[in-house]
C-alpha cells in the first residue's frame, strides 16, 4: 500500500427527522443564509416548508436561489455569487441532489471572489478562501454530501468540469434516507450506476491494496443488493438506506486511500453532458459497460476475475477470462435491471461527432490510468456504445 492522506471534517447526521436539527445547527455558522434548491421537488414533499420553520424558528433571514437544473449551470452560480455578495450572505444551504449541492459548493467559492466564478472551473484562478457550506440529501448518487468536489456546466464554451477544494467540504450534511422515497425508478438508476462508477475509478487501479479492495467490494455488493429492492418498493426504508450511505461512502475518501483516480468514465461523461446535457448516471452507466470490455485482457484479467468473483458470485473457476467477462456480463445485466441505458442512442445521441467527443476528453492526454487510453481509444469505446 503506498502513502496517502486522509481528511474529512464534514458532520454527517444520518436517519429520520434529523432535519429537526437544521436551525441549531445553522445558527452555530450564521444568521444570514441562501437556500439553494432545484424546482419543485422538495416543495411537493414537504422539506421546503420543513426547512423553512427550522431556520426562521431559530432567526435565520433566509435568501432563495431556486430552480438550480441537473448539469448545473454556471448561470445558477453567478446569480448565487451576486445574491451572497448584495446580502452578506454567511452560509450557503444547500437542499436537493448532488447538482444542488455541487452549486451550492460553486456559489460559496464564487462568494468570495470578485471575478466570473467560471474562471474557477476553467482554472484560471484557485480560489483561497469559501462561504461554509451545509446540505440536506434527497438523491443518493454523488457523495458530494461529504467531499469537496463540485461540477459545473458551461453550454455556451461546451465545457463540463469539476473542481475540488479542501474549501468546498460541507461543514455539516443531513441524509434522511425518507426524504429519497419520492426519486424516481429511472433517477434511482442513475444514482446506483453514479455510485458504482465512483467505486469503479478507484477499485480498478494498479496500485496494490488489500484492504481498500475489499471496502470497494463491500459497497459495490450493498449497492448491487439494495438498488433492485429500492427501485421496486420505494418506500422500502433499509433499501434507501443502504444505497444512500453507500453513496456517500463511495466519494468521501473511503474508496480512494493508496489508489490513483481511474478517470475515464466521468472524464468522458463529462464531455457527453456538456455536448447533449445527458443524465449523468444514465451516460456513466454507458460508459462503465463498454470500457469494461473494452480493457479487459490478459494484462488485467485478475482484477476483473475478482471483481466477478468477489462482487458478483461469479465462479470460481480456473478459466480467469471467461470468469471475468461473465462479471462483465453481469454488470450489463443489472444495468438493465434498473433502467439504465446501455447505448448513446438509448439517451438521445444519434450521428455524433465522436472525433470532437474523444478530442476534447483526451485535450490534457491519454485517459484513464488502470488502461491509459488515447484519442483513437476513446473514440472506439463510444462508437462500440452507438
Amino acid at each position: 500500500m503506498k502513502n496517502f492522506e486522509f481528511y474529512n471534517p464534514t458532520k454527517i447526521y444520518f436517519g429520520k427527522g434529523e432535519v429537526d436539527k437544521l436551525g441549531g445547527l445553522i445558527k452555530n455558522i450564521g444568521h444570514k443564509v441562501l437556500l439553494v434548491y432545484g424546482k419543485s421537488s422538495i416543495k411537493k414533499i414537504g422539506l421546503y416548508d420543513t426547512v423553512l420553520k427550522q431556520l426562521k424558528d431559530n432567526g435565520i433571514e433566509v435568501f432563495e436561489l431556486n430552480g438550480v437544473d441537473p448539469n448545473p449551470r454556471i448561470e445558477s452560480v453567478r446569480e448565487g455569487q451576486t445574491i451572497c455578495k448584495e446580502h452578506n450572505i454567511d452560509v450557503v444551504l444547500g437542499v436537493g441532489g448532488g447538482s444542488v449541492i455541487d452549486c451550492s459548493k460553486a456559489i460559496a467559492l464564487a462568494a468570495k471572489y470578485d471575478g466570473d466564478p467560471w474562471d474557477i472551473y476553467s482554472y484560471k484562478y484557485s480560489p483561497v478562501e469559501s462561504l461554509p457550506v451545509a446540505s440536506i440529501l434527497t438523491l443518493s448518487a454523488t457523495g458530494t454530501e461529504m467531499n469537496g468536489n463540485s461540477v459545473i456546466t458551461n453550454f455556451a464554451t461546451e465545457d463540463k468540469n469539476g473542481f475540488g477544494s479542501i474549501l468546498s467540504y460541507p461543514v455539516f450534511s443531513i441524509l434522511d434516507p425518507e426524504l429519497t422515497f419520492s426519486v424516481s425508478k429511472y433517477q434511482t438508476g442513475c444514482g446506483i450506476a453514479d455510485t458504482l462508477t465512483h467505486v469503479y475509478e478507484f477499485y480498478f487501479s494498479n496500485d496494490k491494496s488489500h484492504l481498500n479492495d475489499r471496502v470497494c467490494e463491500s459497497i459495490m455488493k450493498t449497492v448491487v443488493h439494495y438498488g433492485p429492492k429500492a427501485i421496486s418498493n420505494p418506500h422500502d426504508y433499509e433499501a434507501r438506506a443502504n444505497l444512500m450511505f453507500g453513496s456517500t461512502l463511495a466519494l468521501n475518501g473511503l474508496t480512494s486511500f493508496g489508489k490513483t483516480w481511474e478517470g475515464f468514465n466521468h472524464t468522458t461523461e463529462h464531455v457527453l453532458g456538456a455536448f447533449w446535457d445527458i443524465a449523468h448516471g444514465a451516460g456513466l452507466a454507458i460508459t462503465a459497460a463498454h470500457w469494461m470490455k473494452y480493457i479487459l485482457n490478459e494484462k488485467n484479467v485478475d482484477k476483473f476475475y475478482e471483481f466477478a468473483v468477489n462482487v458478483w458470485g461469479v465462479g470460481p473457476g480456473e478459466n480467469k477470462m471467461e470468469i471475468a467477462k461473465q462479471g462483465i456480463e453481469k454488470v450489463w445485466e443489472f444495468y438493465h435491471i434498473i433502467g439504465m441505458p446501455l447505448t448513446l442512442t438509448e439517451v438521445g445521441i444519434t450521428n455524433p461527432d465522436l472525433d470532437k467527443v474523444a478530442t476534447q476528453a483526451t485535450r490534457y492526454g491519454t485517459l484513464g490510468n488502470y488502461r491509459p487510453l488515447t484519442k483513437e481509444d476513446v473514440k472506439q469505446i463510444l462508437t462500440n456504445a452507438l
